[in-house]
């Protein structure tokens, strides 16, 4: 009997298990080998430009696979899309977002879409840039304040989506009338928030990595600076926004671990005494369970860093009335502060092992070096050694004279 090899389950280089990793907010499908799960649903999941995407219903049951470019229903006319999802987990999907077939009408699916389909998909998708600048030039001229931060064209051509940022209500109607007569299409305003944009356009944030809004977020929750208090962070609004200009949402991420963990810390607020001084609240280290304490209020001076058990140790010494000698207890059956040694990450090595320094000479002085007689060695011979000795006893006039008259 004869086997196939299966050359494995995911699929990276064909349709089905792929992340589509160049699209945005991505979902891997990992229920793609199973066939059963497949046709277990008509609703497929259409990905429309940046992070758009629609529920659309495959009633005339076209074979569809993820990565398919299919023509759909539209208002009015047809829209051509890229199936991002098929199978069981749509409905997990269309669960997620609050998406009910039965409370809301879900447009069909009409075909593939043809050679034809594609060439006027192209030519519209061409017009995007050029309309949006014009678009923004006719919104400056009319003095609406509203930016218009993307414009999404229709399939077929016939309609424009027109995504905005306003804080303010805008009073458009005039301007839906210039945009009519100059584009010659059907026009959409769709107002969208300022996370939203940072979405649909993209980019790599500080950490390095995809923008968090334009990879997997769709719901955006408000973030407040009291997330960065409870977390330590500096309250430098450069470091604490994100390319959107608003706070980062990453700020919300460890939240609530931050929150638990400060329950088993002392108030900033109290302060500890003992004989000598009295300290202050200067920082407090959550992972390590170390609280640092200062006898200045306004800046770090004799700091003392102490475990969170010690401080309410303190703290109760001080609600009775008495201090200790020392903040922190030395003796052996004293609780100790755990300390968790970290490594680097790329080795004990200085970045800047492999640079090497340039040593700067000057010409001149290496052939005056060159020239001069090397007197390392006085037994070497030189060039003049013969005519003048190295060491010469100078001559007296009286040796002089005698030696004359000879």
């Amino acid at each position: 009997m004869d086997y196939t090899l299966n050359k494995g389950g995911c699929r990276m280089n064909k349709k089905g298990c792929n992340g589509n990793s160049n699209q945005k907010l991505a979902t891997f499908d990992w229920l793609c080998d199973l066939p059963e799960t497949q046709k277990e649903t008509d609703f497929v999941e259409i990905q429309f430009k940046n992070t758009r995407k629609g529920y659309f219903l495959n009633s005339t049951k076209i074979p569809l696979e993820k990565g398919d470019m299919v023509a759909v229903e539209s208002s009015p006319g047809h829209d051509i899309g890229q199936v991002s999802l098929v199978g069981k987990l749509v409905l997990l999907q269309m669960q997620k977002n609050n998406v009910n077939s039965e409370k809301i009408e879900i447009r069909r699916v009409y075909r593939k879409a043809k050679e034809n389909d594609m060439e006027k998909y192209q030519e519209a998708k061409a017009r995007e840039q050029e309309t949006m600048i014009k678009s923004r030039q006719i919104a400056d001229s009319l003095k609406l304040n509203m930016k218009i931060g993307d414009v999404e064209f229709q399939g077929d051509g016939n309609k424009a989506i027109f995504y905005y940022i306003a804080d303010e209500r805008v009073d458009f109607r005039q301007l839906i009338k210039v945009f009519a007569e100059t584009f010659r299409i059907r026009i959409e305003m769709k107002q969208i928030g300022a996370r939203q944009e940072a979405g649909r356009i993209g980019g790599i944030g500080p950490c390095g990595r995809e923008l968090c809004c334009s990879g997997w977020m769709t719901n955006f929750n408000s973030v407040s600076t009291s997330a960065a208090r409870y977390q330590d962070i500096s309250l430098n609004p450069q470091k604490l926004a994100g390319q959107c200009a608003k706070l980062k949402c990453c700020m919300n991420y460890e939240l609530d671990s931050y929150m638990d963990a400060i329950k088993d810390f002392p108030s900033k607020e109290i302060q500890l005494e003992t004989i000598d001084n009295t300290y202050y609240h200067f920082k407090t280290d959550v992972f390590k369970g170390l609280i640092s304490y200062s006898t200045s209020q306004n800046f770090g001076a004799n700091i003392v860093t102490i475990s969170a058990k010690r401080a309410k140790e303190v703290i109760a010494l001080n609600r009775k009335g008495e201090k200790p000698d020392l903040l922190d207890d030395h003796s052996e059956d004293a609780p100790k502060a755990v300390v968790v040694d970290y490594e680097n990450g790329v080795g004990q090595d200085s970045l800047t092992r492999f640079d090497t320094t340039k040593k700067r000479t000057n010409k001149n002085k290496r052939s005056n070096n060159n020239n001069r007689p090397q007197l390392n060695n006085p037994n070497q011979p030189t060039e003049n050694s013969e005519k003048k000795p190295r060491f010469q006893k100078p001559i007296k006039k009286k040796d002089a004279g005698e030696n004359k008259t000879e």
